[in-house]
């Protein structure tokens, strides 16, 4: 990913375009680099921002969901902005759903694909051996419809990671602060508006978990992409930024960005 990655005030994050500021949150496993296609197609008309959340270096007994959102709170009251949309994956967005819960007035929207905070099965039953490089390819691999997606290097990273002890524990805490943190309750009380974009055959976040977020949802419209799994904006990268697109226009359409 050939972009400049800022540090500053103790944050790591990617910053390009300008207009109307559209922050994007990772999922656990996830990386700066999940957003390539969605940046360059954006960075153009919107000031893109991409926070690299501290999963691995937040102090433990704030590791959690709502200890992102709070990260995440400070990253955009430290940049200055009033209002913001958040585009979220996986665990990022489930972390935007605690975030507009937490403080609505500084969301204008939100872009949910493949989010947790219903449900989620990430890696089944068991965690991923510790060193053996098929397993993780395989458990990767289910990220997406077409397994070759799952490159080497996306591989070669979910294996470093699981086979750091400490990285391990926090992906342990992580997960296990996700299943407690359950939204049902409070996502039919999110009034901003929410576009869901889903894999048709995500496996990870089934097609029925969109569906319940869209019931509950009082603001929502729900996308379906074919041949697709649980990150759209990796796997079907045109599908996935004409659908934004869309949504986008149409917030403007109705006032909601300038």
């Amino acid at each position: 990913m050939n972009v400049n990655v800022r540090e500053e005030n103790g944050f790591r994050f990617i910053e390009e375009g300008e207009g109307e500021p559209i922050v994007l949150l990772h999922g656990l496993f996830g990386a700066l680099s999940n957003w390539n296609d969605v940046l360059n197609h954006f960075k153009g008309r919107y000031k893109v921002l991409i926070p690299l959340m501290p999963i691995y270096s937040m102090p433990i007994i704030h590791l959690g969901v709502k200890g992102l959102a709070g990260f995440i709170h400070d990253f955009i009251s430290w940049k200055g902005y009033d209002k913001v949309t958040l585009l979220g994956n996986s665990l990022g967005g489930h972390v935007a759903l605690v975030y507009v819960t937490l403080h609505p007035e500084k969301v204008k929207a939100m872009i949910l694909t493949g989010s947790s905070g219903l449900y989620e099965k990430a890696f089944g039953d068991t965690f991923p051996k510790r060193g053996d490089r098929e397993y993780i390819r395989q458990k990767v691999s289910l990220t997406f419809f077409d397994p070759a997606v799952a490159t080497d290097e996306l591989v070669d990273e979910v294996l470093e990671t699981t086979s750091d002890r400490a990285k391990v524990l926090r992906i342990l805490t992580m997960a296990k602060s996700a299943i407690r943190h359950n939204m049902r309750k409070d996502i039919p009380n999110i009034q901003c508006p929410v576009c869901l974009i889903w894999g048709k055959q995500d496996g990870i976040t089934p097609p029925n978990v969109a569906e319940e977020f869209h019931e509950l949802l009082p603001d929502s419209e729900l996308h379906w992409i074919d041949q697709c799994a649980h990150a759209p904006m990796m796997e079907k990268p045109l599908e996935f930024n004409m659908l934004l697109d869309g949504f986008l226009m149409r917030l403007h359409e109705r006032g909601i960005l300038a």
